[in-house]
């Protein structure tokens, strides 16, 4: 299976890097095909999926453990909650932080764009692109695996539930479909991260030392150092690498926070936040159901909030094996609060801060920071760092930070990958988290030849559309695992 996947990749680099702008419009066509015709099915699974999720916490299933009975976590609650949110999406906060709420001040559906009331609808619509739902989604897709391992002694294997829980000739066909699927949709998914990461450290890089635009040097300079790095870093145990990384993440991250908080516009970050998590929670129920189907808004519905579910889809293998790796001893209750809210409301809070400093800023500013996001996406959050003080030790620091949270999320990847080509094991050999390694560094670089960070975003998520109906039959699974040990113990 693992040669499969070699020969799907190396076959889709090579043409991305012989033809990188085909490459994008096929992987966007292909995507808005998909959109145009289920568009009511990926945002009604994705909100079954939150409803679950919720269901598992507050139902009696909340009580099981995620192991033997009695067993204590592996790691303390902050680093596990440090190791998941920089595996979920740390890096993705520092790309759009700045920049989508912008954008979608500028013309998001539901509102005038450049008026009070786009700005608050801005941070709703993004707080609704990365909260309760993307979290769902992983919550579930690590809820799966951890059950069946942990409990019943199954691999850590997408097709595991499957086999598991169903019986009948179609049952293995689907499994080994599923394993195969997840590794394309992670190696997808992970190389389109490390290309929007090389973009805006790139762009950073540009902006402190005043050279001028990036080059394709720089960026096949970036790429190797990270490469480097995050190779350095799968090759130690997962208690000493990527815990260590992570834990330095959220001290630079929320350090970061606080420096845009102290030195922006305090009184109104604070007011934002404060309004934001109340318009999210006020217009969750509709946002949830909210397709557009009389032409008022399908074209953002698909280039936004569909993308960016599908997205949380091509990671959710990923994510949900690494987080079901480090959850073991949690019960599901614990779990699945602890992946729900603590995540969503660092994200709300990060978009209030951020998007708020540069709504602010465009509202009262004079840098036009609106349509410097429009011609240069990745060059917001140095944008916006030029307004406070010291803003090339602020813009440093960033791209260090945006470098480890780079590291982090590959150097987890790599784990997963060696992990769902061993039969689920949770020590993969060291010869295979280096051949992933490679493959990833090799897709990233054919995907940097773009140079659209939109078009390798459409890329990311080719392998998350078929996911889609392997995570729904992974849930009923569950359900039906649930359901039998409710029985034996009775």
């Amino acid at each position: 299976m693992g040669w499969v996947v070699l020969v799907v990749c190396a076959a889709v680099g090579a043409y991305g890097i012989t033809a990188p702008t085909s490459l994008a419009t096929i992987a966007n066509d292909i995507t808005t095909t998909f959109f145009r015709g289920l568009d009511w099915f990926f945002l009604a699974s994705v909100t079954a999926i939150l409803v679950l999720s919720l269901w598992l916490a507050f139902g009696p299933a909340g009580r099981i453990v995620l192991g033997k009975e009695g067993e204590e976590p592996e790691f303390s609650t902050m680093s596990w909650l440090a190791m998941l949110f920089c595996a979920g999406m740390g890096i993705g906060l520092l790309f759009w932080g700045v920049a989508e709420p912008l954008i979608h001040y500028s013309g998001a559906p539901g509102s005038d764009p450049g008026t009070p009331a786009a700005a608050r609808r801005a941070l709703v619509l993004t707080g609704f692109h990365w909260g309760l739902h993307a979290w769902a989604i992983y919550g579930i897709a690590a809820l799966v695996l951890a059950y069946f391992g942990f409990r019943k002694g199954y691999p850590y294997l997408p097709g595991a539930p499957i086999r598991a829980a169903f019986s009948g000739k179609w049952v293995k066909v689907v499994a080994d479909a599923s394993d195969l699927i997840a590794i394309l949709a992670v190696v997808f998914g992970v190389g389109g991260a490390i290309t929007m990461g090389i973009f805006q450290m790139q762009t950073g890089i540009a902006l402190v030392t005043g050279k001028g635009s990036g080059s394709l040097t720089l960026s096949t300079v970036i790429l190797a150092v990270t490469f480097v790095a995050y190779m350095a870093s799968a090759l130690t145990p997962i208690d000493r690498g990527i815990m260590w990384l992570s834990n330095l993440n959220m001290v630079m991250a929320i350090g970061l926070l606080l420096v845009v908080i102290v030195f922006g516009p305090t009184a109104f970050l604070f007011e934002t936040f404060i309004t934001s998590v109340g318009d999210y929670a006020s217009n969750l129920a509709s946002l949830s159901l909210r397709l557009y189907p009389y032409g008022d808004g399908q074209e953002w519905l698909y280039g936004w909030t569909l993308t960016y579910f599908i997205w949380w889809i091509a990671w959710a293998p990923f994510v949900g094996v690494f987080i079901a790796r480090i959850s073991r001893g949690r019960t599901i209750r614990e779990f699945v609060l602890g992946v729900l809210v603590a995540p969503t409301m660092f994200s709300l809070l990060w978009f209030a801060v951020f998007g708020g400093a540069g709504l602010y800023s465009e509202i009262h500013g004079d840098i036009g920071l609106a349509h410097l996001v429009h011609e240069d996406v990745t060059a917001s959050l140095f944008a916006l760092l030029d307004t406070l003080p010291f803003p090339t030790v602020l813009g440093g620091l960033s791209i260090v930070l945006i470098f480890i949270f780079l590291v982090t999320g590959v150097d987890s990847a790599t784990i997963v990958l060696g992990m769902l080509t061993t039969r689920g094991s949770l020590d993969p050999p060291v010869k295979r988290k280096i051949a992933w390694g490679v493959v990833l560094a090799v897709l990233a670089g054919a995907l940097m030849l773009s140079d659209d960070p939109y078009a390798v975003r459409g890329v990311s998520i080719i392998g998350a559309i078929p996911f889609t109906f392997i995570l729904l039959l992974q849930s009923v699974a569950l359900l039906r695992a649930l359901r039998d040990e409710k029985k034996n113990a009775e």
